[in-house]
């Protein structure tokens, strides 16, 4: 029998890339870990702060009305869109909305860095957060979803988010930013019982507010587990590992999931946590974390987001294209940076990053 091209090299039908995708199809494609013609891209923190276009809106509306108002955080989210045509769009909220629909406020200092209304201190005030009825609290972000959802149609991808229930906590218990978060990893070690009543009712408020986007209509969920790297690797499965695992098996729906924990090198609880994706920071090289992580899992990362402030278009390119072509045999590969865009992010550079992904071959 006459063997095809294909067979003679080792690929079946359904690996090879497909021509023609929307962006929503190539990131969703991505996401399970299929061949693609192009790596998707899209970026943590693409909305907002370094575009001109934000920049405006903040002049005339707070952060908190930003978030709030579902008409303008689906401006905010779709910004980015319009300019630079991202394969996914992800909503414009903040992690912290959860704190406050348990009871904790927060506000945005004048200085930069995030106030909570009052610092989280004893286990009398862990008891007293109020951990039922989340979704009906947040009912603002799931307006927003529906009608971000419906003006991307089906063209582009939408991805909710949440904090993991260790970042969170670290963020309750320090009463906002600090310079060093160090009160959960205390608790966790002086008072198990006490930080497992808090990080369970984290986790069980997370599932609601993931659930809640989820039945909105998001394609896709990211647990941004950013202060992860606080812990040693013998105490993250505990401390953060097993609270992420716990709301991914609650989510109600078959949607793809984003684990993101920045400056974890526990690839093991990483891996064992049901998701379809690891996003790698920048801290590690991409390949030392191809290593790591199974070949049937998706990767997302890890351009380093400094570049795109200090560096010039020509290297944006050259790293950009040095990723792409690290990862080119990898399916399920997903191109974003190790951490957010930063605020001074030069345009210019943001234009060469996606025009290289984009015209990527």
């Amino acid at each position: 029998m006459v063997q095809t091209a294909i067979e003679r090299a080792g690929r079946k039908e359904c690996d090879l890339p497909t021509l023609d995708l929307t962006p929503r199809q190539r990131m969703l494609n991505a996401l399970r870990g299929q061949t693609v013609d192009r790596p998707p891209i899209w970026l943590m923190r693409q909305a907002g702060r370094c575009l001109p276009e934000y920049r405006a809106l903040r002049e005339r509306h707070s952060f908190r009305e930003l978030i709030q108002n579902p008409e303008l955080a689906a401006e905010v989210t779709l910004q980015p869109i319009r300019r630079f045509n991202f394969d996914a769009a992800i909503l414009f909220s903040d992690i912290l909305v959860v704190p406050e629909a348990l009871g904790q406020g927060f506000r945005f200092r004048d200085r930069g860095g995030v106030e909570m209304s009052y610092r989280l201190a004893g286990v009398q005030e862990i008891k007293n957060l109020n951990d039922a009825n989340v979704a009906e609290r947040l009912q603002y972000v799931a307006d927003a979803v529906r009608l971000i959802k419906s003006l991307l149609g089906s063209r582009t991808a939408l991805l909710g988010f949440a904090g993991s229930p260790w970042t969170l906590a670290n963020f309750m218990l320090e009463g906002g930013s600090a310079r060093h978060h160090g009160e959960a990893l205390t608790l966790f070690r002086s008072d198990r019982k006490a930080f497992d009543l808090l990080a369970g009712k984290l986790a069980h408020a997370v599932i609601d507010f993931l659930n809640l986007q989820i039945d909105a209509g998001v394609d896709a969920v990211q647990i941004f587990d950013s202060l992860g790297g606080l812990l040693p690797c013998d105490d993250f499965a505990k401390a953060s590992g097993q609270w992420m695992a716990m709301v991914i098996a609650s989510l109600r729906r078959n949607v793809p999931v984003i684990v993101y924990s920045k400056g974890t090198r526990d690839w093991k609880s990483l891996v064992a946590s049901g998701a379809e994706v690891v996003g790698v920071d920048h801290e590690i090289d991409l390949a030392e974390a191809v290593k790591r992580i199974p070949a049937d899992m998706a990767i997302q990362g890890n351009l380093n987001p400094e570049l795109l402030r200090v560096g010039a278009p020509v290297e944006v390119k050259a790293e950009a294209a040095r990723l792409l072509n690290l990862m080119r045999a990898r399916p399920g590969y997903i191109f974003n940076l190790g951490h957010g865009v930063p605020p001074e992010a030069k345009l210019e550079n943001l234009e060469a990053l996606v025009n290289t992904v984009q015209t990527f071959v």
